[in-house]
């Protein structure tokens, strides 16, 4: 059975008013950079504001074209970074720090009133092309999150949350994203306690049904995040501990990010 098209609304829902309450208490912090090259925090903020106002727009376009997979539509937006990025700046022009977390307040309004009236259907179209609404909703739960994460340069001692159901949810999404985009079995990559999934590293090589796989990774959710939507890189984070790797195919380098 397909999953219900709005199952995942609240967990968006969660992590956008997290970072609306954080954002409204650091109004005075609009300049500073963020972990993305280029972007401020009213620049984030105006992408926040293009991603909910997509989430609340999709159920009015459905369509009758065949969805792509969740994997294939993610790898669209990479082409699309300066389009995305004109689309944020354009959306916080000219708005005050108040006035943008005002904005981010009547968007989060409209996604909770869109999806309470019903009448979901389960193919919408989306910028990067048809998708199925249940798994559009999760590619915004993805983005709210990770840009939650972008957020602690600004203020490393007290970033925005991310609280379980949104960080479990990104968790999950993105493994399915990675077995989507690298069929196989020849590696095992767990994120406890929230995901495992197995993936296609290389060639063919050795795959398991039963017992310890030959080749397994495995990071904490935080670092699965970061890591999986580029924001670091494999050799960082295994220098750094963040990452075990096991068997000589337990090496993602090659496969990541997934998006960016």
């Amino acid at each position: 059975m397909a999953a219900a098209p709005d199952r995942d609304v609240p967990v968006a829902l969660e992590q956008a008013r997290v970072l609306h309450d954080w954002l409204s208490e650091h109004g005075d912090r609009f300049d500073a950079a963020t972990a993305l090259p280029g972007w401020d925090v009213a620049t984030l903020t105006g992408h926040l504001l293009v991603c909910l106002d997509g989430l609340a727009d999709a159920p009015d376009r459905p369509t009758t074209e065949r969805p792509l997979a969740m994997g294939l539509l993610v790898q669209r937006y990479r082409p699309a970074a300066d389009e995305m990025t004109a689309a944020a700046t354009a959306r916080a022009v000219d708005r005050s720090p108040d006035a943008l977390v005002a904005d981010l307040a009547t968007a989060i309004d409209r996604v909770t009133a869109r999806y309470a009236a019903g009448r979901l259907p389960q193919t919408v179209g989306t910028p990067r092309g048809p998708a199925r609404l249940a798994e559009f909703v999760r590619t915004r739960v993805v983005d709210l999150v990770v840009h939650a994460d972008d957020l602690r340069p600004v203020d490393p001692d007290g970033p925005p949350a991310l609280p379980r159901k949104p960080l479990a949810a990104a968790c999950r999404t993105l493994t399915v994203i990675l077995g989507e985009q690298h069929p196989g079995r020849s590696v095992e990559v767990r994120v406890p306690p929230y995901a495992a999934v197995q993936c296609g590293v290389g060639d063919p090589g050795p795959t398991h049904t039963r017992g310890t796989p030959p080749n397994v990774v495995e990071t904490d959710p935080v670092s699965w995040l970061r890591l999986a939507t580029g924001r670091v890189g494999w050799a960082e984070l295994r220098a750094a501990g963040k990452v075990s790797a096991s068997g000589n195919r337990a090496d993602l380098s090659s496969v990541l990010p997934l998006l960016s």
